[in-house]
């Protein structure tokens, strides 16, 4: 409804014609004869027009009152009319000049005629009301605009920028002043720029690709469309450039249909196909993976000050924008409270007193960077006396060299393995898969020391344990070579990043207790006192791996590697491994998704997958992560097996808790997972819990890294497998033994 203030005296003629005529039209209208009560209802209707008497300062201070309306934010549509005597426009000399440069719009010559002061109402509604709602729904657009993903230029008839938004100032790094008035072709390139010009000109829309020169000299390609828009006249006056943003493109392939479905994994998007994390613009496909953190079951403290940063970034300016991505830079390292000397004078002069102080402040070593090889380079390797082909492969069975042909495959059978080889997987299957990766010339060892690394790792796995057996060990290696097999990581990983991800997976629990680190510690086990009860199996798995391997020549298949590259491979080594501590789960997933989340995307055109930057990946401290995160989907991978692989391994780990259990109650030891009672424990609700929490975000991440869509088709068959067994009362592990053996049936 059309709504009018009058601010004027009492019984005033003029008034009363004024409200007259608004009853005659059907507007609202409201009287106020002060400037504190015309503000008043002013702020608590915002009227459209606002009616004020400038005849007689004394009685209605017409000035003082528009001008307090100027000052109003919500006021700037308002259109302001002053009503004056009709001999102030009846003079020669006479201006309205100054009423309009105190804020007025209008002047209303006063008229007490009831017809008269209809149309001026009319007039003023249709010349000046309208346009202004019109432009204030104009200025609602431009918000819209700024807050949209897209990339929006307008040009005027001869394609000279006129606007952009907020979007394009991220994505392109210039900010409206540096373009304003330039040509929007001049700095960007079109293939067929001739037809799409004609095309425009001729008022038709035109769908393409424009490279779009950044502020730092590179370049992106993007597809959309330019829309002519007719403001006046038979020719367009505008074109609005239209370019899908790679945020939009994640949205729609990263997060599919965003349906809730009770029988997937908690915060599962159920979608088709996977998506590539890397394949968009930075802030995109930062506010995508901070959305995907905010679903996970535990949040990062570091997730919460990036998304609050990201929020800041929405309306702060270009400059701001960029200094805020520096500190997202610096918060995404690993170290963030390792000490760095500076530079200037608070660093030592004197060159033994800088070692010193260097010395003492440093953390200890950190994961040193491979130099980017291939496999045939072999300058880091010592080959002299080193016969290559010797190893003579075991007699193997028929029936065991068809299943290992499919060793690469995610649904190989580890368990027929286990049966055919007499419970030594991992000799059969590991030999099998360093053969693929050519393991022993990235190392550059004899296949025969590699046979027997892979003899003495597997002799000191405990064959006691249900779960933590080299069965494990090899599963877990088949699937890191599964993912190693994506193109993705190709890209990524030279040779010997492959061999120490197979390495670190044969080795990562060898001679595993059964027992859990806080069993280890509450029962002031020797491992747990030797290692300061800090990550006690982890540190465990990788010393004695060490250990054995130099314990003998015949073993030893690091012998050959120049010193520095040995330094660097055990530092690789052991970093995967302790990777595999369940408690820094969310300390690793996070810093995962937040170093990917804000790279910057490649310059592919198209809309599906595409490669990122390869330079950014490969960065040393980037490599370390994605390693990291590869060898933890692997470890707990057993979700996203085939059904029968999967309930096999629940029924093996729920075994072994139950007996760390049992003997926790027998020592009258602290119970580490009470839940876990043989006696009253859900193996249907472990998984669905494990899955929810666990396994869930995790492998949605790294299956949009590393585009494998069986890992999550998996996981979700068996997620409602579960939530199916649980309906139906299958709850103990002597039930779902039971099951498996109508399977073998």
């Amino acid at each position: 409804v059309f709504q009018v203030l009058l601010a004027f005296g009492s019984d005033d003629l003029q008034g009363d014609a004024i409200c007259s005529a608004c009853e005659e039209l059907g507007y609202e209208f409201s009287l106020a004869s002060t400037r504190e009560t015309v503000l008043e209802a002013f702020q608590a209707t915002n009227h459209e027009i606002v009616v004020i008497d400038t005849r007689n300062p004394k009685i209605i201070d017409g000035e003082s009152i528009c001008k307090a309306l100027r000052s109003l934010k919500t006021a700037q549509y308002t259109v302001i009319v002053g009503v004056v005597r009709r001999s102030t426009t009846e003079k020669e000399d006479s201006s309205v000049a100054p009423l309009l440069s105190m804020g007025f719009n209008r002047v209303f010559t006063e008229t007490y005629s009831l017809v008269q002061s209809v149309n001026e109402l009319l007039q003023l509604y249709v010349s000046d009301v309208q346009p202004r709602l019109q432009l204030s729904s104009a200025q609602a657009a431009y918000v819209a605009l700024d807050k949209c993903s897209d990339v929006v230029h307008i040009t005027d008839q001869n394609l000279n920028i006129q606007y952009m938004n907020r979007s394009s100032e991220r994505f392109l790094g210039f900010s409206m002043e540096d373009v304003a008035g330039k040509s929007l072709l001049e700095a960007n390139s079109v293939d067929n720029r001739d037809l799409m010009v004609q095309q425009l000109q001729r008022g038709r829309e035109w769908e393409g690709v424009i490279s779009w020169r950044r502020k730092t000299g590179d370049c992106v390609v993007l597809s959309g469309r330019v829309i002519p828009v007719y403001i006046t006249g038979r020719s367009p006056t505008h074109y609005v450039f239209i370019h899908e943003s790679q945020s939009v493109a994640l949205d729609k392939r990263i997060s599919g249909t965003l349906v809730k479905n009770p029988e997937l994994p908690k915060g599962t998007n159920n979608r088709k196909g996977s998506a590539d994390l890397k394949s968009i613009s930075s802030d995109g496909l930062r506010r995508q993976s901070i959305a995907k953190l905010h679903n996970l079951s535990i949040e990062a403290p570091i997730t919460k000050v990036i998304a609050l940063i990201t929020s800041v970034q929405e309306n702060a300016s270009l400059e701001d924008i960029q200094t805020l991505d520096k500190v997202i830079d610096i918060l995404r390292t690993t170290e963030l409270y390792s000490p760095q000397l500076k530079d200037d004078k608070g660093k030592p002069g004197d060159p033994v007193t800088n070692d010193l102080i260097g010395a003492l402040l440093s953390s200890g070593p950190a994961v040193t960077p491979f130099a980017r090889r291939s496999s045939s380079d072999s300058g880091s390797v010592s080959r002299i006396g080193l016969s290559r082909s010797t190893f003579k492969p075991v007699n193997m069975s028929h029936q065991m060299k068809e299943l290992l042909d499919t060793s690469l495959l995610w649904d190989f059978d580890i368990f027929k393995l286990e049966e055919l080889s007499s419970k030594r997987p991992l000799v059969y299957l590991g030999m099998n898969l360093m053969n693929h990766f050519d393991v022993s010339s990235s190392l550059g060892c004899d296949e025969n020391v590699l046979h027997n690394w892979l003899v003495i790792i597997e002799m000191n796995y405990n064959s006691k344990n249900s779960y933590h057996t080299s069965t494990h060990a090899a599963d877990v290696m088949q699937a890191t070579a599964g993912f190693l097999e994506r193109e993705r990581l190709k890209q990524i990983l030279d040779p010997l990043d492959e061999a120490v991800c197979l390495v670190a997976a044969a080795a990562h629990d060898v001679d595993h207790p059964g027992k859990s680190s806080a069993f280890l510690c509450n029962s002031n086990h020797e491992l747990a006192i030797l290692y300061n009860d800090l990550c006690v199996l982890e540190s465990h798995h990788s010393a004695l791996a060490f250990k054995l391997t130099m314990s003998d020549d015949r073993v030893n298949i690091f012998k050959c590697l120049e010193r520095d590259v040995y330094k660097a491979v055990r530092q690789n080594v052991i970093d995967m491994i302790l990777a595999t501590e369940m408690t820094r789960h969310f300390e690793h997933l996070a810093k995962f998704v937040n170093v990917f989340s804000i790279k910057k995307e490649d310059d592919s055109p198209d809309g599906g997958r595409s490669s990122p930057d390869i330079g950014v990946l490969t960065a040393p401290e980037n490599i370390t992560l994605i390693k990291r995160m590869l060898i933890k989907c692997a470890d707990v991978s057993n979700p996203t097996r085939p059904v029968r692989m999967c309930v096999e391994w629940a029924v093996r780990i729920a075994e072994e808790y139950f007996n760390q259990t049992d003997e926790e109650k027998e020592n009258h030891l602290p119970v580490v997972m009470p839940l876990f009672d043989r006696a009253t424990c859900s193996i249907p609700k472990s998984q669905i819990g494990f899955m929810d929490f666990i396994i869930n975000d995790m492998f949605e991440t790294w299956e949009a890294f590393i585009e494998m869509p069986e890992l999550l088709q998996n996981m979700q068959h068996n997620y409602k497998f579960w939530k199916e067994k649980e309906k139906f009362g299958i709850h103990r592990i002597q039930d779902v033994i039971t099951m498996q053996r109508t399977w073998k049936d």
